[in-house]
């Protein structure tokens, strides 16, 4: 099982009221709701490995470089490269990683990555089912039914999640899994500064890649006097030339990310005991971490 922890905690943070606090009055409601959700993963689903990946680079240079709108409207004005991230978030993103680490979950991040990177290597590597717990579309790229890969992706909060295999990929946007990197190049995505082509929406993209297969070939269509397209997509085909050369390598999730060692084994038993215990007193962690830790073992 691996965790797009930033995609969670972020989930948890908006999914679970503020009023949770630690004893100084520093709200947790991120810490807490995450430990509920590993827990409830950890109950629900049994995995024998487990890890948490993390954004070691939100925004990698090389990203940037090739499309420099990638992410930029998430950087905080104040702070010149970081993502902003909600006043009562970000002190409890320490928290988070101090207490897994106490627990003894595997926590990988690679510098110069993005953590769906880290996640589309070991996912490609696995040698048997994975699940990839997300709220990032971005990642369903990697869904393969016959290797096992699929998506647990929350309906809301910290809540139930949706099972995404290559039949829920094709019913929810009519592509293939493995088209999905190139349909989500044509339509483009605003909450990552992907502009995607002129006049070709979700529904279009669909349509296009369908027809011809894959990016390439809706490429090759567009500079074909024969082919069906209209004479408007046509145009914004040939015009976007510049954005649908580097799009593909700034959509695909990465699957040669250097790794460190580590060990995926889910712990039966906490790591650090004390330091987990001095954890749970300082920041009231309470139930949330109790149920974690019942669950692992």
């Amino acid at each position: 099982m691996l965790l797009d922890t930033a995609s969670l905690y972020f989930r948890a943070y908006f999914g679970v009221p503020e009023s949770v606090k630690a004893p100084d009055g520093t709200p947790v409601n991120a810490v807490r709701g995450l430990l509920d959700f590993i827990a409830r993963l950890v109950t629900d689903h049994s995995p024998a490995g487990l890890v948490a990946c993390m954004d070691a680079d939100w925004r990698p240079q090389w990203r940037v470089d090739l499309i420099p709108s990638y992410k930029a409207h998430r950087v905080a004005e104040e702070t010149e490269g970081t993502e902003e991230v909600p006043d009562t978030l970000s002190p409890q993103v320490p928290v988070i990683e101090a207490v897994l680490d106490a627990v003894g979950i595997a926590r990988v991040g690679v510098p110069g990555y993005e953590a769906d990177d880290v996640i589309g290597t070991l996912a490609t590597a696995a040698a048997g089912p994975v699940a990839i717990v997300t709220g990032d579309r971005d990642l369903f790229q990697l869904v393969d039914d016959a290797r096992g890969v699929r998506v647990l992706y929350p309906r809301k909060g910290v809540g139930d999640c949706d099972v995404v295999d290559e039949a829920a990929i094709e019913e929810r946007y009519g592509v293939r899994a493995g088209q999905y990197a190139d349909f989500a190049a044509l339509r483009g995505d605003p909450s990552d500064g992907l502009p995607g082509v002129k006049g070709i929406g979700e529904k279009t993209a669909a349509q296009l890649v369908t027809e011809y297969g894959d990016l390439a070939g809706v490429r090759a269509a567009a500079v074909d006097p024969f082919s069906r397209l209209t004479p408007a997509r046509r145009r914004n085909i040939i015009a976007a030339a510049g954005y649908l050369d580097v799009a593909p390598e700034v959509v695909a999730v990465a699957k040669d990310v250097p790794l460190p060692a580590f060990s995926p084994a889910l712990p039966r038993t906490p790591a650090s005991p004390d330091t987990l215990a001095s954890l749970a007193t300082r920041w009231g962690l309470g139930g949330s971490l109790s149920r974690l830790v019942a669950a692992l073992a």
